[in-house]
């Protein structure tokens, strides 16, 4: 019981570690944050971190993971006996909210700014993120296809592609530039929809 409770512990302190780290990197860019930033504001010593992540870099990577898995979870978790329509509706909706939300967009900067300098970091957020994200939403169209609601043509990863760039391609960029400004919930829907029609209208049954 007491190892159990130990693990537990240590586990909470760790997801605490990630909150704080997020903060820092998201207020002062990954080059600026610092260990000794990160330790201050968590009240401990830098000697706890390195407990935990053998670097910055570690630490950053983690946190990108976090957040990853977190929101494809959200995006594309299914609800069973959900129909079709609804579920593709539903993950347009939660994909395109999670995407062009401002906690993303920032998440996302930060990281296209790291690309350079720390390929490895932009690759764990791409392999992460949009890659395993493209790939959980392939396997419930092959599911659709398989059924005859879809006709995917034997491409699902393109498929899934395709979906999720119409969803966000109206609106991502002029996030990504703070050129517009979040959308309300009613054009988060609307956008969504005329994502989903036009999927539909692609990909839909032959007849």
């Amino acid at each position: 019981m007491q190892l159990a409770k130990t693990r537990l512990d240590r586990d909470a302190r760790r997801e605490l570690i990630l909150d704080v780290a997020q903060e820092v990197f998201l207020e002062e860019g990954f080059a600026n944050a610092s260990m000794s930033t990160i330790a201050a504001r968590l009240g401990g010593s830098k000697g706890t971190l390195y407990n935990y992540f053998k670097s910055k870099d570690d630490l950053f990577i983690a946190y990108v993971e976090r957040r990853c898995l977190w929101q494809q979870d959200e995006v594309f978790a299914l609800k069973p006996g959900e129909a079709p329509a609804e579920a593709l509706q539903r993950i347009a909706r939660s994909f395109l909210a999670h995407v062009i939300n401002e906690t993303t967009v920032r998440n996302f900067r930060l990281i296209v700014s790291e690309a350079e300098r720390t390929p490895e970091i932009s690759r764990t957020f791409y392999e992460a993120g949009p890659l395993r994200g493209t790939d959980r939403l392939a396997e419930f169209l092959a599911s659709l296809d398989a059924a005859g609601v879809l006709d995917l043509g034997g491409d699902t990863v393109g498929a899934a592609q395709h979906f999720l760039g119409l969803v966000q391609s109206p609106t991502f960029k002029g996030r990504l530039c703070n050129a517009i400004p979040e959308l309300t919930d009613r054009q988060i829907d609307e956008e969504a929809a005329r994502g989903v029609r036009a999927f539909l209208r692609a990909y839909g049954p032959r007849t």
